[in-house]
């Protein structure tokens, strides 16, 4: 018998041809099995049981609200719910009046969350993760990140998201930018969630920090608290705190990014414990302008000019010299320290640190500097000293010692890669975009990221400027018999 082999035509019997060809690999389909129906309806049942009963526990709140509000009516008629409804939001107009701080944490703000979860957010969230790639497809089906929570603020919105099994943050932080378009927002920035496998995505929705802040009130004594003195206001409209006691502050920024405002919003937070002589400010100042308003606050000032030797570095070796004497008077006698008058908490303040660690024409001034600065930072947070420099220069052939400052501040730089130079590595993944504040002062300056001993994330600030006037101001404030012109 003679086998014949042809190209199947459209209408062929594909069974009787493969039983024609011996080399046909066979043919398996797998059994259909046929659901009944009476077990396709209670499936369906209990799907839908399930799903009420989730949707009522989640929203709890409102469904018993409006279920007491219908039986209501309902029972008693539509005019004594109207009485009742106005009787509720008339109690709620006197409590926002009399005490707004818990009228918008209980009320608005919950209220703002749970609109803008409905509303935005779970509205656009499957059609922006799949325009940005988050979602993945395996065998014919859709699986899709979970939005678990959203708690709305004055100025941004904080999103907790349950990622897919085998996503890294990395992977939200590549589409930030998606994102803050799909949800129409101006900056999303990516943080750690509350446990593995979920993180928060923080919406900007406007720039809280846009205006100026005038220069904060001196704060009376009994507020002044080193390990968190109020300087101005953080992105979230809460109050910026710098800590003082038990680190060191490293500030960069270019030209005019406000490296000023945060070196004297500091020392005014300071002032009321700076005249009562529980704390003292060394100032170094080599261009002889940003800190010389208010030398006469100062326990010692040190400027360049014919002899930057006898000015700067010897006033560093000096605070070095006697962090050391105090050291060896505390050893085996406490291990924590509170400021008193016979042993002050003292800020070494060094504008400019740049020109002392690589820019001073003396090179053996330069290693004198730099020794002194190494003592000071690498010993001194324990027994009452605290350096905080400020520089413009990021680079670490600049200034070596940048380890050696626990807490650092990113004011406005001209390049990206000095953000991850000043604030640590991946800084500027995490949100840190120091390198695209604005180069206006009105908009800019004072504007920066501080990213903290404690925690890897960057946070957004601003800190409050102060005048020349707000200067002579604390000076007389303190010293009011000087002539303060001739202070100045």
């Amino acid at each position: 018998m003679a086998w014949e082999f042809r190209k199947l035509r459209p209408g062929d019997n594909v069974a009787v041809e493969a039983q024609r060809d011996p080399f046909a690999p066979p043919k398996w389909a797998p059994p259909v099995w046929h659901m009944p129906e009476g077990l396709v309806l209670i499936v369906n049942a209990v799907r839908v049981l399930v799903r009420t009963v989730a949707f009522l526990a989640r929203h709890i709140v409102p469904v018993t609200v409006l279920s007491g509000l219908g039986w209501l009516g309902y029972r008693f008629g539509w005019p004594v719910l109207a009485v009742v409804l106005a009787l509720v939001l008339q109690g709620l107009s006197v409590w926002a009046l009399v005490d707004n701080p818990s009228f918008v944490r209980w009320v608005a703000r919950p209220a703002q969350s749970r609109w803008r979860l409905i509303a935005v957010y779970r509205r656009h969230w499957q059609p922006v993760l799949v325009t940005a790639g988050l979602t993945k497809v395996h065998k014919g089906r859709e699986y899709l990140p979970s939005l678990v929570r959203v708690r709305s603020g004055a100025t941004s919105d904080r999103v907790l998201v349950k990622m897919l099994k085998g996503q890294a943050p990395e992977a939200w932080e590549r589409v930030a930018v998606n994102l803050a378009h799909g949800f129409g927002a101006t900056l999303v920035r990516v943080r750690d969630g509350d446990r593995p496998g979920r993180i928060w995505l923080e919406f900007v929705r406007r720039d809280a920090l846009a205006v100026p802040i005038p220069a904060l009130p001196v704060p009376d004594p009994s507020e002044v608290d080193l390990s968190g003195l109020e300087i101005g206001r953080a992105e979230d409209g809460s109050p910026w705190r710098l800590r003082l006691l038990g680190t060191h502050v490293l500030i960069a920024g270019a030209t005019g990014a406000g490296k000023g405002s945060v070196i004297w919003s500091t020392i005014r937070a300071l002032l009321p414990l700076l005249l009562g002589g529980l704390v003292e400010v060394w100032a170094i100042d080599p261009k002889r302008m940003e800190l010389s308003f208010g030398r006469a606050l100062f326990e010692r000032y040190g400027r360049y000019s014919d002899d930057p030797k006898g000015g700067m570095v010897e006033l560093l070796e000096a605070a070095a010299e006697d962090m050391n004497a105090r050291a060896e008077r505390f050893a085996g006698v406490t291990r924590s320290f509170t400021p008193s008058h016979e042993h002050p908490f003292r800020v070494i303040v060094v504008d400019e640190l740049a020109f002392l660690t690589a820019y001073c024409p003396d090179r053996d001034l330069r290693k004198r500097a730099e020794s002194a600065l190494a003592v000071l930072t690498s010993q001194g947070r324990s027994v009452g000293y605290c350096v905080i420099g400020a520089q413009q220069d990021a680079r670490k052939e600049v200034n070596n010692l940048r380890n050696l400052f626990p807490d650092r501040i990113a004011l406005r730089l001209d390049e990206d890669e000095q953000v991850d130079m000043v604030l640590g590595d991946g800084a500027r993944d995490r949100g840190a975009l120091a390198d695209q504040i604005s180069s206006v002062p009105e908009i800019g300056a004072g504007v920066g990221f501080v990213r903290l001993e404690t925690t890897p994330d960057p946070v957004r600030v601003r800190a409050a400027y102060v005048s020349d006037d707000d200067i002579r101001d604390m000076v007389a404030l303190g010293l009011p018999d000087l002539d303060i012109k001739g202070a100045a």
